[in-house]
């Protein structure tokens, strides 16, 4: 059973790739309604990590649980059953099909008619797609997106597409959403607006919000908490405050003498790989 209040949970998660631990013993946990995230320099295992949590992979040792129910092993389908979703560091969108059709697909788990009901088209099933197109329409005007339901996916700005990443995630109707780098290649306009999205999400819906962001202004003022990962492992967590003076974070993402305080360039030995867009500079 979920400790009251907790809407994930995971104890000791280990995941291997040969000889190398991405994610080596983790343990977290996040209570429902809340806006929580992951950060860490490039490498740092966050996205494995998200892999694990929504079934992409399944970790060797360790637990998770979502609402009180263990899902370590579970394929990615039964947890998006579950009421979970997802999105991606890079943009897993359909091209070739419109925008609406691309919002559809994220309610194919929530749809009653069987195989061959859609085969044979019946009424029932043509009932429940006008019902589902109707329904992606609403999601794709309630991130933003308008008059374009009928346009290529793969036609669209990098912001938009984004924003149908979203659409389609809702569409699975989460209690919990995973986003993987939402405002990652927007420009500071399309950023603001995405962090906006991110809290109405939260705000109007209920959705308990993970995410997984490099741009740390973006997580400074939308976090309730934070959980900051280096070498698979967490280093530390808390609120916003107190992460951004951590010495453990400042040295895992500018290294060790900005850490002490020291001026001067650093040595290639002491520097971790940096987020990009200057995220870093924030931290300090």
């Amino acid at each position: 059973m979920a400790e009251a209040g907790l809407i994930l949970e995971t104890k000791g998660v280990v995941k291997r790739f040969g000889g190398l631990t991405a994610v080596n013993k983790l343990s977290f946990s996040m209570e429902k309604g809340c806006i929580y995230s992951i950060i860490g320099p490039n490498g740092a295992g966050k996205t494995t990590f998200f892999n694990a949590l929504s079934g992409l992979s399944k970790p060797e040792e360790g637990e998770i649980r979502f609402e009180g129910k263990r899902i370590d092993g579970l394929p990615p389908e039964r947890v998006m059953n579950l009421h979970m979703a997802r999105t991606f560091q890079n943009i897993r969108l359909f091209g070739g099909m419109t925008v609406v059709e691309n919002i559809m697909v994220g309610a194919h788990t929530r749809l009653r008619q069987n195989a061959v009901q859609t085969v044979l088209r019946t009424g029932a099933f043509k009932a429940e797609e006008k019902r589902a197109q109707a329904h992606a329409v609403d999601l794709m005007e309630y991130v933003g997106l308008k008059g374009i339901g009928n346009e290529l996916a793969g036609s669209l700005p990098y912001g938009a597409q984004r924003r149908v990443e979203i659409a389609r995630a809702l569409a699975s109707e989460p209690r919990l959403l995973l986003l993987d780098e939402p405002t990652a290649g927007m420009n500071p306009a399309e950023t603001e607006e995405a962090t906006s999205l991110v809290r109405r999400l939260r705000d109007e819906l209920g959705i308990t919000i993970l995410l997984i962001e490099h741009d740390m202004r973006v997580v400074m003022s939308i976090s309730e908490r934070i959980s900051v990962m280096d070498y698979g492992e967490k280093i530390a967590e808390g609120v916003p405050g107190d992460i951004a003076s951590n010495p453990r974070v400042i040295e895992a993402y500018l290294g060790r003498r900005a850490a002490a305080g020291h001026g001067g360039a650093e040595s290639a030995e002491d520097r971790r790989a940096n987020p990009p867009g200057g995220g870093e500079a924030a931290i300090s």
